[in-house]
C-alpha cells in the first residue's frame, strides 16, 4: 500500500455481498489503486470474495473500471460489481 490513510466505503453487490457477508463496510486503508484495495478486501474476506473480485468491475464515482492500476484518487466510496450485477 502506498497512499495516505483514509476511510473508504466499499459497497458489495449480488454475489460479492454474499461472499463478504455485508452490503457495505468502511475501511481504514492506505490503498491508492483499485488493485491495492481489491487485495485488501480479498485478504479481509477470503477466497469466496477473491474468486468474485477477479471477474468484477469497480465503480468509483461515475467511472467503472476493471484495471487494477486505476488510481482511487479522491474516491470515498467504491462499489464491487460482479458481472451479473452490472459489472
Amino acid at each position: 500500500m502506498s497512499g495516505t490513510p483514509r476511510v473508504i466505503t466499499v459497497g458489495y453487490y449480488a454475489a460479492a455481498e454474499d461472499a463478504a457477508g455485508t452490503a457495505r463496510e468502511r475501511l481504514h486503508t492506505d490503498a491508492s489503486t483499485v488493485g491495492e484495495l481489491a487485495r485488501e478486501i480479498c485478504e479481509r474476506h477470503g477466497e469466496p470474495l477473491a474468486s468474485i473480485v477477479t471477474v468484477s468491475s469497480f465503480l468509483l464515482g461515475d467511472e467503472t473500471t476493471r484495471d487494477p492500476s486505476t488510481p482511487l484518487g479522491p474516491a470515498t466510496a467504491v462499489d464491487v460489481l460482479p458481472p451479473f450485477a452490472g459489472g
